[in-house]
């Protein structure tokens, strides 16, 4: 008989990180620890179909807290770490930066340490199968020009103090590999969304102010290009990579699904108009509002994943059309999710800042 997995999951109760745990728990035998601080953006209900799972455990804790991370890592005894435990709002990180340093970097080293540690305990196969997948983004790269797409070997040009705490703990990572020798796998993702999503992201906030007959808000003229991925796609990719990348590579993956954030918009007012119960709030297009634009907004971002289908194989099966009506039809199935989450987030504005000096 096979010898039981376990791997750690950081932020397993995120969007990403919950995704992944859902994708592990029923669709391999990996048995799941999710690290999860359970800050405002974490949801246990997300997690709801696996929580009774044998398979499935769950460890409230801070990256930040070297001792809880230790402790965690001794009792589970992991084949590995998936780590996905981040701040991960630009707006937010425009207005509280300090946050995203003490989680993204601070956090990211914390546990990179600690997983060093453990890493160094390991014998024989344990420590040859043991891999440190860090999940991190495209924004590391900074802003495209309107053609070409960024590649793992593009050169890091963070412009939010969001990109630049994730691409600090990208560097983090490499050092830890080339240093330490820790086996890491790095991967990069375009914007992801799908069920489960926070409400202050772009989708899942147009569909939800949609619903509500509410204003929906698109930065400067919605001309920011984005390529988007839906998160099960992106969940499959981060499992492939975890099992079968190669340590000390990295891989982007992207869903190869660019389109202008009005374009986006426009796309939900449609699947508003098709699929939403109430006839009184058609044409949801009327709804659009363009405000002030996002200090330092990235105009494009756009991911070659090349490395990952030729390596690994991965392709993504939703494509953007696909996979927006399958957010749509859910955030209309799934109001008891969305509801409780909405009344305590208003979708208020933030990120405001302007420069000063």
């Amino acid at each position: 008989m096979a010898e039981a997995r376990k791997i750690v999951v950081t932020g397993g109760a995120g969007f990403i990180g919950s995704a992944v745990v859902r994708l592990l728990i029923a669709e391999s035998d990996w048995s799941v620890v999710n690290l999860d601080k359970l800050t405002y953006a974490s949801n246990l209900a997300s997690l709801a179909e696996v929580e009774r799972d044998p398979r499935y455990c769950l460890e409230r804790a801070d990256i930040c807290d070297g001792e809880a991370v230790r402790r965690i890592l001794r009792e589970h005894r992991p084949d590995g770490i998936m780590h996905l435990a981040a701040e991960s709002h630009v707006d937010r990180s425009i207005d509280g930066p300090a946050a995203f340093i003490q989680t993204n970097v601070v956090g990211t080293c914390m546990l990179l340490e600690q997983a060093r540690q453990y890493w160094g305990e390991l014998e024989g196969a344990a420590r040859a199968r043991f891999r440190f997948h860090h999940i991190s983004t495209d924004e590391v790269f900074g802003s495209l020009g309107p053609t070409g797409a960024f590649s793992e070997t593009s050169p890091y040009q963070p412009n939010s103090p969001y990109s630049a705490s994730k691409a600090g703990s990208d560097h983090l990572v490499r050092a830890w590999h080339e240093t330490y020798g820790l086996p890491t796998v790095l991967t990069n993702c375009s914007n992801n969304y799908g069920p489960y999503h926070f409400p202050e992201k772009l989708i899942p906030l147009m569909i939800i102010k949609g619903l509500r007959g509410e204003a929906l808000p698109v930065y400067g003229k919605g001309e920011n290009v984005r390529d988007w991925l839906f998160v099960e796609d992106h969940a499959r990719a981060l499992k492939l990579v975890f099992e079968q990348g190669s340590v000390g590579t990295s891989y982007n993956i992207g869903g190869d699904a660019e389109r202008a954030n009005i374009e986006v918009v426009r796309r939900i007012c449609a699947f508003l108009d098709e699929l939403a119960p109430d006839p009184q709030q058609r044409p949801h297009e009327r709804l659009i509002s363009f405000v002030a634009d996002r200090p330092g907004h990235d105009m494009r971002y756009a991911m070659d994943p090349s490395r990952l289908r030729r390596e690994l194989g991965w392709q993504p099966r939703e494509t953007f059309e696909s996979g927006l009506r399958k957010t749509v039809e859910w955030y209309l199935a799934r109001r008891d999710w969305w509801e409780p989450l909405f009344a305590r987030y208003t979708g208020e504005r933030l990120g405001l800042a302007r420069k000063t000096g």
